[in-house]
């Protein structure tokens, strides 16, 4: 009833990546324009999950899976609410991102923000990357700490090499394809 009320499919997106690979830009400047074209959206990211609702974890391994497990529920919740949520987060491990979308089903699209390490660094602007290289922060994803890229994505979007507009139109595109969404923009 909700998705008929709205006009448009609810969903989650789920973008993954490194740090500095662009998945809060990314989620983001979608966000903004589905809302413009009259889509129900949230971007949940670290800026509003990791002070309150996940302000409790810290980022060990076992702490990495609760944050994603938490973020999964809430979405959900987004979810039967009739909402496109954007979540833009590591998410550094497949089994996490696939218990995630075992919540969602056919609801869960997992976008893969494809970057290599290289570009990360350099749009590091906050040192971390340089910082985790030094052993000054521990558990770093892409350094100390692994991440799993995905089998097989829904969506895989080179953020190393196309813009943030030339981005969000392969994501746009796919949910009009996919029948997400459709916009007369």
């Amino acid at each position: 009833m909700r998705e008929k009320m709205n006009g448009h499919r609810s969903a989650v997106l789920w973008f993954t990546g490194l740090s500095g690979s662009g998945k809060s830009t990314l989620a983001h400047a979608v966000e903004e324009y589905l809302f413009e074209n009259n889509v129900r959206t949230y971007v949940l990211d670290g800026d509003n999950v990791r002070h309150g609702l996940c302000g409790d974890l810290g980022f060990s391994d076992v702490a990495r899976r609760e944050n994603i497990r938490r973020i999964g529920e809430a979405a959900r919740l987004f979810v039967d609410a009739g909402v496109v949520v954007l979540t833009a987060f590591i998410s550094p491990f497949r089994a996490d991102r696939q218990q995630a979308k075992k919540l969602m089903g056919n609801d869960f699209i997992e976008i893969y923000c494809d970057s290599s390490l290289e570009t990360c660094e350099k749009r590091d602007v906050k040192g971390l990357y340089a910082r985790a290289r030094a052993g000054e922060i521990k558990d770093f994803t892409g350094i100390s700490s692994p991440y799993e890229v995905p089998d097989s994505a829904d969506i895989v979007v080179n953020t190393g090499v196309l813009s943030v507009q030339e981005s969000v139109q392969q994501v746009v595109s796919y949910l009009i394809e996919e029948q997400v969404v459709s916009l007369s923009n």
